[in-house]
This record gives C-alpha cells, structure tokens and sequence, in this order.
C-alpha cells in the first residue's frame, strides 16, 4: 500500500492512498465466506458455495463491495499511522479508482490535530485577587450554624421578616389553576427570597388564617415569564429562636469547647476554600497567559461540534430547571446573539486549551499511573453523586477510561505550568501553590513534582 498526504489546511489534511489488489485478498476472501453463510444454492450446502458460483448467483460487484467497505477501516487507519496524522473526527472517504484484479484508490479528508509551537512557559507571571476573609463572612457562618440549632415558635402576630410560615399557594391563569402550580402546607421563611417575586411583600403583614392575591410570573413550566394571579393563605406564623453564641453553644453545635475556639475554627475554614478559590484563579490566570502566547489553529468541524454539544447540555439543563432559553436570558439580561457569541468564545479557548495542555504533555513526557487514574475516577464519581463502583464499570462498558486518561493528563500539564510560574496576589505577596493540599491546607515541602492540584478548568473538553 502507498499513501500520500496533502495539507489542505492547518486543521484538514488529505489522504490518498492506492492499495494493490493482492493487498485486497484476506478482505475479499472473507467477503466469499460471509455471503455464503447467506445465501441458499440448490447443490451445495451453506457456507460451502464456491466462489465462482457466488459470482454468477450474487455478482462480483456485490463481492468486492463487501470487501472493500470490510478493509477500508484498516487501509484507513495504517495509512494515518504511516503519515503520522492524529484525526479528530471522522473522514470523508471518496473511492477515487478502482479495477478489479489491479488497483483500489481512495482518499480520505479529515480533521487533524494541528501542530502546536509551545513558547518557554517557565516563568509566566500573574495576578490573582488577595486571600481575605473578612469578619462579616465568619459572622454569616456562625449565623447559619445558629439557624440549625434553632427552635421554631407559634406565634399569634402578622408575619415579619425572618419569621417562618406555613402556607398554601394556587396560581390561576384567566380564573383557571395552573398545571403543577399548585402546594400545600409548604415552610417558607419570610425574606428568603428566590421563590416567586412578590411573594416576600406580600407574605410580611400577614396573620394566621389570612389569604391574599399578587401577581408575578412563573419560574418554569408552559406559562413560564407569563403573568399569573397568585393565592397565597397563611396556616401558621412561626418565630425562629436562636441559641446565644456563647461557650454552652459553641459545646453543643462542635467539638470545641469555647466560642473563640469555634470562631477561629470558622475562619481556618474559610481561609482554605479562599485558598482553594485562589489557586483555581492562578491556574485559569497561568493557562489564559499561556494561550494569549500561542497560535492555535481549530478545527471548524470540532468546535462546531463542541458548540452543538454545549448548547444541547444547557437547553436540557433549563428543562431540567423547568425554564426556558429565553427566560435563562432575560434573567441574564443577554441577547440570543450575545450568549451566542459568547459561548462560542468559551468554546474555542476551551479547544485551544485542550491542544496546548496534550502538547505540554508530550512535551514534558507525562503520563498516568494506575493509582492516579483510579484516584480520578473515584473524585468524578463523588462529584457526579454515583456509587464509584457503579460509575467505574460505566466508565469501562462505555469505553470513556481513554477520556479520563486523557482529563489526568491534562490535568498533570496545567500543573507542571502552574508550577514553573510566578504568581503573586494583589499585595505582590508570593501564592504558594506548590505545597497545596486538596483540602485548602499547606503541607510540607515534597521532593516530588506535581503536587499543584490538578483540576482542569471545566471549559477544557476532556476529548477532542
């Protein structure tokens, strides 16, 4: 077999490839034996029919079909692995020539994976907001902890910011009730918010036995962004109590055994998801430097690809939500073109991404050990919500390990990257990233590379 390889473009290249008919035998000896496990001829039991006479039954045309369309897809890919081209989606092959007893020719277009000229990224310096955690974000915290602690009282007086109340909701349209707009005996705290505009207002002021009529839109379902007439009748009123954030409390509510002690806790806490959050803004910062350095030519077919599957994923995550495109927009005060426009940037630096970190990849020889690959998928399926069994054997029967591969590896170059940079806070304060733990602490210097957490910004596609 010969083949040829022309550069239609940085991202599509063209194969030609011209196969000698002998090359062709085992193909078109398996096409013999399969037709004649098909067909029935007076004579000769199945299976057992000449090839000669399948040819005056079947057709020789009928047989070299069958033998072609079985040894492309093994012409196709030796000739790829003889031209050394990785493809990125699936050809379009064209059979340019063939005579039978002679020669078969075909060519094969196809996307490929463009070469990408890595610059020196050792050294790359950015910015990443200060770590602070401020009083009033502890405060929220100690705040919630209290609310869990504390006891619900009946009261006999209008509702009033922060009080709780049982109550029935009915939304009509035109005098009639709308489809799964209806609840009964629901708790609702008053000023909570995130339920149906209007309803906060109305709720405060009212007693128990009170019923009232707004109006406000639908969050999701058919008449979702339409007006509805809302019937909203109070069961109950109920004042929330909360413990003191004292000593007593702080012995309850944890292990501590004072409120300084749980206060300090509190903070340390906050300090490492703010640490977490830091070192996710330097990776995204260092990986954004990088691509502003680097050419990388994209396959049209692949983002278009991703494109489609991006807004698939979130017209069905909004149907989840019960709300529409539209609604999702109008809440975001974006044009159709606008989110349109946006996307597709997200998209076409998450593709151009994934090339400069498999590049980086190569180029530091990194690869993914058993223990790591296993580590991933455990993380992934605790992410997912799934019973890390029941995730890896779908993982393995839907052959996706290679992508999960591939998300390790990635990972493993975002952090060889993160590592060989310069990144400081706002203060001009050194971030330590190295040492980092996954759960937001710093642990002791180590011998070994890659101890940056790894996470791929999740805008990377994990295959391309």
């Amino acid at each position: 077999m010969k083949s040829a390889v022309e550069t239609l473009s940085p991202t599509r290249a063209k194969l030609t490839v011209e196969v000698p008919f002998e090359e062709l035998k085992p193909s078109l000896d398996a096409a013999y034996k399969k037709i004649a496990q098909q067909i029935n001829v007076p004579g000769f039991r199945r299976g057992k029919v000449p090839p000669m006479v399948i040819d005056r039954q079947v057709g020789r045309g009928a047989v070299l079909d069958e033998a072609i369309n079985e040894a492309l897809p093994q012409l196709y890919v030796e000739a790829l692995q003889s031209n050394e081209l990785e493809p990125l989606a699936q050809p379009e092959i064209d059979i340019t020539r063939f005579e039978d007893n002679e020669t078969l020719e075909f060519t094969a277009e196809v996307d490929v994976r463009p070469e990408v000229e890595l610059p020196d990224y050792h050294g790359l310096e950015v910015t990443v907001d200060d770590l602070a955690v401020t009083d009033e974000e502890v405060e929220e915290q100690l705040q919630a902890l209290r609310e869990r602690f504390g006891t619900l009282t009946e009261v006999q007086r209008p509702a009033a910011e922060g009080d709780f109340v049982v109550m029935d909701l009915v939304a009509r349209r035109d005098g009639e009730v709308v489809e799964g707009a209806e609840v009964s005996d629901m708790s609702y705290q008053v000023g909570k918010g995130g339920m149906l505009d209007g309803l906060d207002e109305t709720l405060t002021g009212m007693s128990a036995g009170e019923t009232r009529t707004f109006t406000s839109q639908l969050v999701g379902g058919d008449l979702v962004g339409q007006d509805v007439e809302v019937e909203v009748l109070v069961g109950s009123v109920k004042e929330q109590e909360l413990p003191e954030l004292d000593d007593d409390f702080a012995q309850t509510a944890s292990e501590f055994d004072t409120v300084s002690e749980l206060t300090d806790d509190v903070r340390e806490r906050l300090t490492r998801g703010k640490r977490l959050e830091q070192a996710a803004a330097a990776r995204d910062a260092v990986l954004e430097k990088l691509l502003d350095l680097v050419d990388v030519p994209l396959p049209e077919g692949v983002v278009d690809s991703e494109l489609s599957a991006r807004k698939q994923q979130i017209e069905q995550q909004l149907a989840y939500a019960g709300t529409s495109m539209q609604a999702y927009l109008d809440s975001e005060e974006q044009t159709v073109d606008e989110f349109d426009a946006d996307l597709e940037k997200r998209v076409r630096d998450a593709v151009a991404a994934q090339f400069v970190l498999d590049q980086v990849a190569r180029s530091e020889e990194l690869s993914v050990n058993e223990g790591e690959l296993q580590q991933h998928l455990m993380q992934r399926a605790q992410q997912s919500g799934q019973n890390p069994q029941e995730f890896i054997q779908h993982m393995l029967e839907h052959n996706h390990i290679p992508e999960m591969v591939s998300e390790v590896v990635r990972g493993k170059a975002l952090a060889t990257i993160v590592e060989a940079a310069t990144v400081t806070d706002a203060s001009g304060r050194p971030v330590e990233l190295t040492n980092l733990m996954p759960d937001g602490t710093i642990g002791e210097p180590s011998d070994e590379a890659g101890d940056v957490p790894s996470d791929v910004p999740s805008d990377v596609p994990s295959e391309g």
